[in-house]
């Protein structure tokens, strides 16, 4: 399935880890993290639409995909600097714009965080920020994170059955009923199946409260990313990036089950702004001097 797409696929050695990632297209550069369950192949239908104007940059995360699987180094912000050294120290792109989904937004936001001089747009999906507002497993209803997070028994229960495990969420998740093919699948469960494999994306999990004790440490000195505000005719100074976040990501369930549509609403985000569903703190990257931080706006449950 992979080798329909126009990607060229890489390796990079980068610390305690080699990443695998694909590439496409040209211009400038832009970097996808996909989340759990899934690899580089969750953005298969990005990819083209961005690749038309954009260097498209899709990484499997540590310990997932075909990256090599480290024992440690789970948490968001060493996996941040994963995806900062591949772009800056491999290959050599001093500024990029970045988009996460899932576990890849944690992701991208530490990035954004630790190295806000290299993120020049940033665009989170579908998912709240460790230790930036609410109850991350929203009270208990994601419960595959409790299961995650228990030592050992996801790994006992799950080996050997890992397409059954995760095509129940596949199926169950995707917006779509039927979005994601026994094909795709295939795809997926051919790395989750690999040794270590489903115990790096239970370490997502099992890192969590590092993770959130750092965002929470950090935003409670006062940090914020930069905003840009636009002015639009007759309106004032508004930020752009909450009317998209409100017209084409609330209730969104999974990239997969909306792909083609995700495709066209994240080309447009690279020129108009950057959406962050759910957790409310930040907007967009500037380098602008009318840059200001964002006030929380309200936003629709996507529960």
């Amino acid at each position: 399935m992979t080798g329909e797409l126009d990607v060229t696929h890489h390796y990079a050695e980068v610390g305690d880890v080699i990443l695998h990632y694909v590439t496409a297209g040209k211009g400038t550069p832009v970097v996808l993290l996909h989340g759990w369950p899934q690899t580089w192949y969750a953005w298969r239908h990005t990819i083209p639409a961005l690749a038309k104007s954009h260097t498209v940059i899709a990484p499997d995360l540590r310990g997932l995909g075909d990256s090599s699987r480290p024992l440690t180094g789970y948490d968001k912000r060493t996996m941040a600097t994963d995806i900062y050294r591949l772009m800056t120290e491999t290959l050599g792109y001093k500024r990029f714009l970045l988009v996460g989904h899932d576990w890849g937004g944690p992701t991208a936001y530490a990035l954004a965080a630790q190295y806000p001089v290299a993120v020049e747009k940033l665009v989170i999906i579908d998912v709240t920020i460790p230790g930036s507002a609410g109850d991350f497993s929203q009270g208990g209803k994601r419960w595959h994170h409790q299961f995650h997070i228990t030592p050992d028994l996801p790994e006992a229960l799950t080996q050997g059955r890992e397409r059954i495990y995760l095509q129940w969420f596949y199926q169950t998740f995707a917006y779509h009923a039927g979005a994601i093919s026994d094909a795709d699948i295939d795809e997926f469960v051919r790395t989750y199946a690999q040794p270590g494999a489903m115990r790096a994306g239970f370490a997502l999990y099992r890192a969590m409260a590092d993770d959130a004790a750092a965002n929470a440490a950090q935003l409670a000195t006062g940090f914020r990313l930069p905003t840009e505000r636009h002015r639009r005719r007759g309106s004032g100074c508004l930020c752009r990036c909450w009317r998209l976040v409100e017209r084409s990501v609330t209730r969104m369930r999974a990239v997969e089950g909306m792909s083609r549509r995700r495709a066209s609403s994240i080309a447009r985000s690279t020129s108009a702004g950057l959406w962050w569903p759910k957790a409310g703190i930040l907007c967009r990257r500037s380098s602008q001097t009318n840059s200001t931080p964002c006030s929380r706006p309200s936003l629709p449950s996507s529960d």
